[in-house]
């Protein structure tokens, strides 16, 4: 078999390590890419599982953090999402622990209605040492009373290109340095049969993985697969995206999402300088606008004019289509308000290593299967990402059409139940824990009417101060944790 992936970036180059992993020089893997075309290079902030990633690869955590300039995340802190001060912290890992299989934010529910001044965050390792802006990961001689941090990573996204491109060219990937200017297709059953360059050259494939971006340059371009557009549930529609100085006195380990009158702003700290981005609707504010927010709002001087970006949030009607998948962008847009976009090519990847066509045959019921699973993924982050919407309360025109706009009847029914009884509603594939559920439902003011009764058994007395000891015990702990800069300087600093 030859797999073609054409585009580079963080998707290319993501796809190509992985298939050169696991292939293992029995197949042979072509990257096509050309240094005239640019990638987006906004994902700069990941969610815990890209950890599974990388040690699937064997790849050395430091040796990564030191090469693409990297700081840890412990979760997404939003500031103004409620309304101007109110901030909250979306958190990696779970609050508390489960009590005789009652999940602990029941029993803090119970607590609160009693007169409990605590939030639910000091109940959870990650949301307290981001607090304090300490960091430690776990390690085998870690003293039994350390709480292990759940976690992920910000970094340069065009550092780790370049860090997996020189992991997949020691497999044997082959690069080629070009711009597409065609694409053969087979006269009877319409498969793609190769890329011509603008140079002449042909590159001919079995099977192509299309990371080509926005443009869908096989998937759509090509086989016009057809895309299914969100934008009637998240109406922004441009970023504006722009570096600027480190500031060492806010060198946090989370990410920070600010909410503007039309939209909201990034914040990810890396080690050499901070990323920053304003996504918002171009119907309730214009670019000039937008840039001005973004400028005024920095915390350092900007390393470049803002870089305009507009996208229709979506995904293809097929992520599979024939002898193509669609990877990254190619496949779909989701704003990156979860950090979910180097996610969903981890996870695209390994679901297409899964169903590999090997044979060179086509295979109708794998091709079935991962758009399935796909789309299920996709929906799912899909609703995830409109709670944050729907449940504000600020009073400017954007954000009143988004507490009053039609959400699809999944989202709905998980509101619904949430609301009734403080309960989250599980779905197969589920990517976000009933933890981060909980902690954007509560954070964004979805208030449930009552607790599970199941969490009334234990006498009040008891749980008060079972939820004392608990948290004095996961405060203490990480009070002796290093902060955030001194874990990096001591341990994995970039040259």
């Amino acid at each position: 078999m030859r797999f073609i992936i054409v585009g580079g970036g963080s998707s290319g180059w993501m796809t190509a390590a992985a298939l050169a992993h696991a292939l293992k020089g029995a197949h042979s893997v072509t990257l096509v890419e050309s240094d005239e075309i640019g990638t987006v290079g906004v994902g700069e902030a990941t969610i815990p599982p890209l950890q599974f990633f990388n040690q699937v690869l064997g790849i050395n955590e430091r040796e990564f953090v030191r090469a693409t300039q990297a700081t840890f995340k412990l979760g997404i802190q939003f500031r103004n999402w409620g309304w101007a001060g109110h901030r909250y912290f979306h958190q990696f890992g779970e609050f508390g622990a489960n009590i005789d299989g009652i999940s602990f934010h029941q029993f803090w529910l119970r607590l609160v209605a009693n007169g409990h001044a605590y939030p639910l965050s000091d109940y959870s390792p990650a949301a307290i040492a981001a607090d304090q802006g300490r960091f430690l990961p776990p390690f085998p001689t870690m003293p039994k009373d350390m709480p292990q941090l759940a976690y992920a990573y910000h970094f340069d996204a065009g550092l780790y290109a370049r860090f997996l491109r020189g992991y997949a060219e020691q497999r044997g990937v082959v690069r080629v340095e070009g711009r597409i200017v065609q694409v053969d297709r087979d006269g009877e059953s319409g498969m793609i049969q190769a890329v011509r360059l603008q140079d002449g050259r042909i590159v001919a494939g079995d099977f192509f993985l299309d990371c080509s971006g926005f443009l869908g340059l096989l998937i759509e371009r090509t086989l016009h697969t057809g895309f299914e557009d969100w934008t009637h549930w998240l109406p922004c529609d441009r970023a504006l995206a722009v570096p600027c100085e480190r500031n060492a006195a806010d060198f946090v380990p989370y990410t920070r999402s600010t909410a503007h009158w039309a939209g909201w702003q990034w914040r990810i700290p890396l080690q050499h300088r901070t990323g920053n981005g304003h996504v918002y609707c171009s119907n309730y504010i214009d670019d000039d606008e937008a840039a001005s927010v973004l400028l005024q709002n920095l915390d350092g001087k900007a390393l470049a004019e803002p870089r305009l970006l507009r996208f229709t949030t979506g995904r293809r009607k097929k992520f599979w289509n024939g002898n193509c998948v669609a990877l990254g962008l190619a496949g779909g847009f989701m704003e990156p308000l979860e950090s979910t976009s180097l996610h969903l090519v981890q996870a695209a990847v390994f679901r297409f290593l899964s169903l590999v066509p090997l044979s060179g045959l086509p295979d109708p019921a794998a091709e079935a299967e991962f758009n399935r699973l796909s789309i299920v993924e996709y929906e799912q982050i899909r609703d995830f990402i409109i709670l944050h919407y729907v449940a504000n309360r600020r009073d400017e025109p954007f954000w009143r059409d988004c507490q009053h706009m039609s959400i699809p009847d999944s989202l709905a029914q998980r509101l619904e139940l949430f609301r009734s009884r403080g309960k989250v509603a599980r779905h197969d594939g589920q990517l976000f824990a009933d933890s981060s559920w909980v902690a954007v439902l509560l954070g964004q003011g979805v208030q449930p009417q009552r607790w599970d009764p199941l969490a009334d058994i234990m006498p009040l007395a008891e749980l008060e101060q079972r939820a004392a000891g608990l948290r004095h015990k996961l405060h203490e702990a990480i009070t002796r944790m290093p902060s955030h800069l001194q874990f990096i300087e001591s341990n994995c600093k970039a040259a």
